[in-house]
């Protein structure tokens, strides 16, 4: 008997005494909803090292502009409104680029699915204003626009907005990790600076 068939024998012995019950439907009775409060949002998203920028939906383009250099390349998803973008900035629409090229860019605009004011997070589904999940991980600087109407107060309400087969990206600030010192390095595995446009 090598290690292993002891610990699965002295589980399956545990179990035998109670076995688990399994009586019908998951319960669900934690808190499905709450009251939306927009400010909490960006507090949230604040506190996650992102960058919150307030505007009407007239004004996206300046307010844009006024956060990317003049003649920056800019990764866009092809459904992205073109009234978001403004001229200062070279857009590379994505028809299919390799990640060398979405790499190589200057930032990344996308719109979003979802985004939760309790956790200051913000969901992209893959829709064609937020394109594929390569676009907004590889680039180092990620523009998400956010409309007032598309923010819930918690994560079960987002749950109801999205479709799980979609691929979901779950962004909390910009990319973040530590290491066992608490040395935080960002950027690792996305974008380092996050800039969220919210709309209202």
């Amino acid at each position: 008997m090598n290690s292993r068939d002891l610990v699965l024998g002295r589980l399956r012995a545990a179990l035998a005494a109670d076995p688990p019950t399994t009586t019908g439907a998951v319960p669900r009775d934690y808190r499905q909803s709450g009251a939306l409060d927009l400010d909490r949002l960006v507090q949230r998203l604040t506190d996650y090292r992102a960058q919150v920028h307030r505007a009407a939906e007239d004004t996206v383009a300046e307010t844009i502009a006024a956060l990317l250099p003049s003649g920056a390349t800019v990764v866009v998803p092809p459904g992205l409104p073109a009234g978001w973008l403004p001229p200062t900035v070279t857009v590379l629409p994505d028809t299919g680029l390799d990640n060398r090229q979405i790499g190589a860019a200057d930032a990344v605009v996308t719109a979003a699915a979802v985004a939760v004011a309790e956790t200051g997070t913000v969901v992209l589904d893959g829709s064609p204003d937020q394109g594929r999940r390569v676009i907004s991980l590889l680039p180092d600087r990620h523009v998400c626009v956010v409309r007032a109407g598309q923010v819930v107060a918690t994560v079960p309400e987002a749950l109801t907005r999205l479709v799980p087969h979609r691929p979901l990206t779950w962004i909390s600030g910009p990319s973040a990790t530590s290491d066992i010192e608490l040395n935080r390095v960002e950027g690792v595995h996305g974008p380092r600076t996050l800039h969220v446009v919210l709309l209202s």
